[in-house]
């Protein structure tokens, strides 16, 4: 599908942004290379195809969530590189 300049100059519009004369030029023919694309993929006979979100069939890949030991607090503070009352200490983010 061929588009034309106008095409190219209300698309630009539609985005809000400005193209120049230059530009309007390549985006032309690259645009409508991408509508080519989109055409091609259009032609493609998908009858008997089921729609699918993914092209392979996906199976949950975590572990079961059960409880597990963990560190203690002690242990947790002794490796951070500052702590404050039992808590770690980071850096301000916000001023």
């Amino acid at each position: 599908m061929a588009l034309t300049r106008d095409d190219v100059l209300h698309i630009a519009r539609l985005a809000r942004i400005a193209v120049t004369d230059d530009e309007v030029a390549r985006l032309t023919v690259q645009l409508s290379g991408i509508l080519d694309h989109f055409a091609a993929l259009a032609a493609v006979d998908t009858e008997g195809v089921e729609p699918t979100a993914h092209p392979l069939p996906l199976a949950n890949v975590m572990r079961a969530d059960e409880v597990q030991p963990s560190l203690s607090r002690d242990e947790v503070l002794a490796n951070a590189p500052m702590t404050e009352d039992g808590y770690i200490r980071v850096r301000a983010v916000l001023e």
